[in-house]
């Protein structure tokens, strides 16, 4: 069995970056509480808004330019659980 992901949104304090980075973890919760160790928060300074998952650098707000999507996030836990992404509806 493979161990559960575990994702670390670090934010900028400086920029209250904060209520994003809660809800994007309450929304990766929402969709895959069961399949993950944990998901944390990590208060940090310089602009900085980044996830990992199992220390893996899958989302960088400096080089994307922009936040990233909830469905972004969701279809990176997808990946490290060895799934596809989910089915988009049109």
């Amino acid at each position: 069995m493979t161990a559960k992901p575990t994702v670390s949104i670090s934010y900028c304090t400086v920029c209250g970056f904060r209520g994003r980075a809660a809800w994007l973890a309450e929304e990766l919760l929402k969709a895959h509480e069961s399949d993950l160790a944990g998901v944390t928060l990590a208060p940090v300074s310089g602009g900085v808004f980044e996830v990992r998952i199992n220390d893996e650098l899958v989302f960088s707000r400096k080089k994307a330019g922009r936040f990233p999507e909830p469905r972004e996030l969701k279809d990176a836990v997808r990946a490290a659980l060895g799934l596809p992404p989910a089915p988009r509806h049109d």
